[in-house]
């Protein structure tokens, strides 16, 4: 079995994040594995040890051909990277990311299945997992709390408010994981070393055929303005005197609550 993970490496969450002229998120210094995507990973080397054999790939787009989240991703089993790194990819939205890392996983040949996390922890736009199953022309099973494989199709229990869905669909498919799908596993000393000659294969829009589909010149969305979030807001302070319950119903009414 051949199982592909969507990793994004970004800036530390530790550093307070900061802006350029553009509106972009800054990207200076070494990125970190994003912690969501540790799910998917640590999902990938399940299956594929529940299959009794095969590999798991990574597949990530970031600039100046940073691997240091990767290697984290691969210290932890996972066996090569495909890493889409190229100053024509800086400004892609949603879209464009999805194009890249869909011709990222066909670049990776022979996909059985394809995670993601539901979301990531610097962008949260939660529509990249879906834009690349239709890119792919794939089922997407999505915010899925268990996944199962066996006789050629993928069933998970897809998360819901009211407790779970059972989904099934045929491989190849995309599946969008949750964060309590497992419990990611830390890489050992042996695994950190051995990341470090793992292959990554880096490659650029033009290699993928996506010349001018990608980054400022394929974006479909522009950021016009960012604003600091208005300062919440004192409350309404309700003294008792014998009437309290009467101004807090009156309170209650008023945002048509009751």
């Amino acid at each position: 079995m051949h199982v592909v993970v969507c990793v994004k490496q970004i800036p530390d969450p530790a550093v307070p994040g900061a802006l350029n002229a553009d509106h972009t998120l800054k990207r200076e210094g070494k990125p970190i594995l994003d912690e969501s995507d540790s799910y998917g990973v640590e999902m990938a080397l399940q299956l594929v040890d529940a299959a009794g054999g095969g590999e798991v790939t990574l597949i990530s787009m970031a600039a100046n051909g940073e691997t240091a989240g990767l290697r984290t991703a691969l210290a932890m089993g996972a066996a090569k990277a495909v890493l889409v790194s190229d100053p024509a990819c800086a400004g892609s939205d949603a879209l464009g990311t999805a194009k890249a890392l869909a011709k990222a996983v066909e670049r990776a040949g022979g996909v059985d299945l394809v995670l993601a996390a539901t979301e990531s922890s610097d962008g949260y736009t939660g529509t990249v997992p879906a834009q690349i199953a239709e890119l792919l022309g794939w089922p997407a099973l999505t915010f899925a709390k268990k996944v199962d494989i066996a006789d050629g199709k993928v069933t998970i229990q897809r998360q819901t408010e009211a407790g779970y869905d059972t989904v099934q669909a045929s491989l190849p498919a995309l599946v969008s994981v949750t964060a309590g799908v497992v419990e990611p596993r830390y890489p050992s000393f042996k695994g950190i070393m051995a990341a470090k000659n793992k292959p990554v294969d880096i490659c650029t829009a033009a290699d993928l055929g996506l010349d001018g589909q990608v980054g400022w010149a394929g974006a479909r969305q522009t950021i016009t303005n960012v604003e600091n979030a208005p300062a919440r807001q004192a409350g309404e302070k309700f003294e008792d005197d014998g009437t309290g319950f009467e101004k807090v119903v009156g309170f209650l009414e008023n945002l048509k609550v009751i």
